[in-house]
């Protein structure tokens, strides 16, 4: 991540790289979304979403790589800018107001980028709503069945911790700020009782599967049944990059994805 990425990572609400900010009103929500719009229509329109006690923040370095199509970066309820609900979501509710902010952003067919607890968000939003995503792109999917409770995650959390650029420090702390400790634990407990295993095969979207090669959290054992149990999926791995790809590998997943994307667009025209 260089000096630019953090500056971006850290600029909301003021404008920078293209990116705006918007409040937008969600099933009783304000929700902040990070944007940059106005390209062709014909082009990809790109959703991202981030995991868990973090926000908008540690995704721009991906989002501001793509090179072309509209890119929408929400915070979700109770994280970064957003309103904080008195209670805490869960993946699908989590993905039912993803779905009403697409809806009211008149976005479908959208191309959807996820991390981590971002994965499990996305999946369900795919299988809700498969109007709304034209493909998914999961980078460190969890909650690896391997290690389904808090403290196995949070022991494989500490591990990424020492494959980590330390650079992004400012970043999480930023976030761990908004969320606070008692959001953070709450949305673990939520993950770790959700079963993405159980989603994946009902995932009708193509799906490309990304690791950082030093993810911890994200095993390759974990992956490759991931793409196995989901119907239309391939995998990669992000060279150098532990489990936040998105911050410290963000132009390599983003070419991923966009590469991933023309892909998908060609099939289709077969």
């Amino acid at each position: 991540m260089n000096r630019d990425e953090l500056r971006w990572c850290l600029a909301a609400p003021r404008p920078a790289a293209g990116f705006r900010s918007r409040m937008v009103d969600v099933l009783g929500l304000r929700l902040h979304v990070r944007s940059r719009t106005g390209h062709d229509p014909a082009e990809p329109r790109w959703l991202l979403l981030h995991g868990l006690a973090v926000s908008h923040r540690y995704l721009m370095p991906t989002a501001t790589a793509f090179e072309h199509g509209d890119v929408l970066v929400p915070d979700l309820p109770g994280f970064g800018l957003s309103q904080r609900p008195p209670t805490t979501f869960g993946p699908g509710r989590h993905a039912d107001v993803v779905a009403a902010l697409l809806d009211v952003s008149g976005v479908s067919g959208a191309c959807v980028l996820g991390n981590s607890f971002g994965c499990q968000v996305a999946a369900e939003l795919a299988v809700r709503r498969p109007d709304l995503v034209a493909l998914l792109v999961l980078v460190g999917p969890t909650v690896d069945p391997a290690a389904p409770t808090a403290a196995g995650q949070a022991r494989r959390w500490l591990r990424d911790l020492l494959r980590e650029d330390p650079r992004q420090a400012r970043i999480l702390a930023a976030d761990l700020r908004d969320a606070g400790p008692q959001r953070v634990a709450a949305t673990l407990r939520h993950s770790v009782r959700h079963h993405i295993e159980d989603v994946l095969p009902h995932v009708a979207a193509p799906v490309l599967f990304l690791r950082g090669e030093h993810d911890p959290i994200a095993p390759p054992r974990w992956l490759t049944t991931a793409t196995a149990i989901t119907p239309d999926a391939i995998a990669a791995p992000v060279p150098w990059a532990a489990h936040n790809a998105v911050t410290t590998a963000g132009p390599a997943v983003a070419a991923y994805a966009t590469a991933f994307a023309e892909q998908v667009r060609l099939r289709a025209t077969r």
